[in-house]
């Protein structure tokens, strides 16, 4: 349990933006999600300056809630009239741009819905195709990154490595990506691939090692499995040796019992040497990361501390220690591999960043760098309006007192190893190149390039590792909804 001080207690979240701006025109931004600790803090008392769901009242909420919790109330704007924005959020950006501009806010506070995030954070419910695409902007092409089982896109035989040439909402109107970005950037994309509510159908010519064709493609409600059953968690045996594998989409509640189960498999097996895949996670509960921490913390006392939770000074008294706890399925790792990239966040850095201490150069961030985020938020609701504002308000750090990675871990990992994400390979394949060096490293094999503080996300979005080939990049949604937010390129 997270030891946080004992009063009412509501939902507190770590959440990054993946910001991309790709071929012809501005891409939106909504990756790397919350990271959500129970029990949270709630403002004493709960802001409620005016009455009513107007858009007058529902900025005041906002401001209230910056006012009381900002992390950074130093970097808070003042003399902004809220009268000269037309919704919420534009209202808060004016609010937190001075925090922007120092780079300590990269879009981590905004507002959402808070029946949309209950639905995703419960049981990864979500609406679409159940795909997440990858943009290349130098070729203009679109591909398949993942897909989930039990959604539209899987079913219709649509994978990762599946390329979408064309979109349309009939063949007869079918258009090329090509054409599409030409005329409207990537924003285009999203248009031409609609809203995500079920009922909404596409066309799309794809190609893939089936050939190429259009299928017609119904969006739907679907649940995101955190841990896939195709690859998400198994035993890799080489040189008489097992390797554990773990690929964790995100961190929700229903990824806890499937996180046991695979580490109880690890245990059973003897497996000391694992390979943890975040490459597309973007974040989620804090106390979903707590636990993966205990689950690795077989060997660790209960005095050896996993992460620290640092408010802002007036609300110290929020601030948390969270100590390893052994688990009946913990390990003892020897070595550990994280795979990473620029979509990896939040969470998925505050595992990473809490390990780091304990094993040293036994450790190692393959891929490319993450995205550097080392802050995370509260969760605070209007109700009435269905309002929930994530302000970011603490700091996050490990053992070592290490929270200053807002330019990626990758700095912090002198062993890293720089692989592409590489879509030809089904995930969990030996053969895919980042498991591969991954894999490597645990059996001591030596790697070839570092990564660099600039291997990552949108500045650089079209950078892999030196050397290597240009590196799609998530596609992401001008105006992401809950489980977007979380899960970069999710369509």
């Amino acid at each position: 349990m997270r030891r946080i001080s004992h009063k009412s207690m509501a939902l507190l979240t770590m959440s990054a933006f993946v910001l991309a701006s790709c071929g012809g025109g501005g891409g939106g931004g909504g990756g790397g999600g919350p990271v959500t600790v129970t029990p949270t803090p709630t403002p004493t008392p709960t802001p409620t300056p005016t009455a009513g769901c107007g858009l007058s009242a529902r900025q005041d909420f906002a401001k209230a809630v910056i006012d009381e919790w900002y992390l950074f109330p130093g970097d808070v704007a003042t003399g902004v009239n809220k009268a000269s924005y037309g919704d919420v959020q534009s209202y808060i950006d004016a609010l937190v741009a001075p925090a922007r501009a120092a780079n300590k806010d990269r879009f981590f506070t905004y507002i959402t819905s808070i029946a949309e995030e209950n639905a995703f954070f419960s049981s990864g419910a979500s609406a679409g195709f159940g795909v997440r695409l990858t943009y290349v902007s130098g070729t203009r092409q679109l591909f398949i990154a993942e897909a989930y089982e039990g959604a539209p896109a899987l079913a219709a035989g649509i994978d990762r490595s599946t390329e979408i040439l064309a979109i349309g909402t009939s063949s007869a109107n079918l258009r090329t990506i090509a054409a599409i970005v030409a005329a409207e950037g990537t924003a285009g994309i999203t248009n031409a691939l609609g809203p995500n509510d079920p009922g909404v159908t596409r066309v799309l010519r794809i190609k893939n090692t089936a050939g190429t064709r259009e299928v017609t493609v119904t969006k739907a409600d679907f649940d995101i499995d955190p841990i896939s059953d195709r690859y998400g968690a198994k035993i890799i045996t080489e040189g008489g040796k097992n390797y554990g594998y773990l690929n964790l989409r995100t961190f929700i509640s229903s990824a806890n019992p499937q996180l046991r189960a695979a580490f109880a498999n690890f245990r059973a097996q003897g497996v000391t040497d694992i390979v943890i895949d975040f490459r597309y996670n973007g974040g989620g509960l804090v106390s979903t990361a707590e636990l993966m921490g205990d689950l690795l913390g077989r060997d660790r006392a209960a005095s050896e501390l996993f992460s620290r939770t640092d408010f802002r000074p007036s609300k110290s008294a929020e601030n948390d220690r969270h100590f390893f706890a052994s688990q009946p399925e913990s390990i003892a790792p020897t070595r550990i591999a994280f795979i990473g990239t620029g979509s990896t966040a939040s969470a998925s850095e505050l595992v990473i960043n809490g390990m780091l201490p304990y094993l040293g150069t036994n450790m190692t961030l393959v891929g490319s760098n993450t995205f550097g985020k080392p802050v995370g938020q509260i969760a605070l609701d209007k109700a009435a309006c269905d309002d929930r504002i994530r302000v970011v308000a603490f700091a996050t750090g490990n053992a070592s007192g290490q929270s200053d990675y807002y330019s990626g871990l990758a700095p912090k990992i002198g062993n890293s190893c720089a692989a592409p994400d590489d879509l030809g390979y089904p995930l969990g394949d030996p053969s895919e190149a980042s498991l591969r060096s991954a894999l490597d490293f645990l059996a001591g094999r030596s790697c070839t390039a570092r990564i660099t503080s600039t291997d990552t996300r949108t500045a650089s979005a079209e950078r892999a590792a030196p050397g290597l080939a240009p590196a799609p990049v998530m596609l992401e949604s001008p105006t992401p909804n809950a489980a977007q937010r979380e899960l970069p390129g999710l369509f």
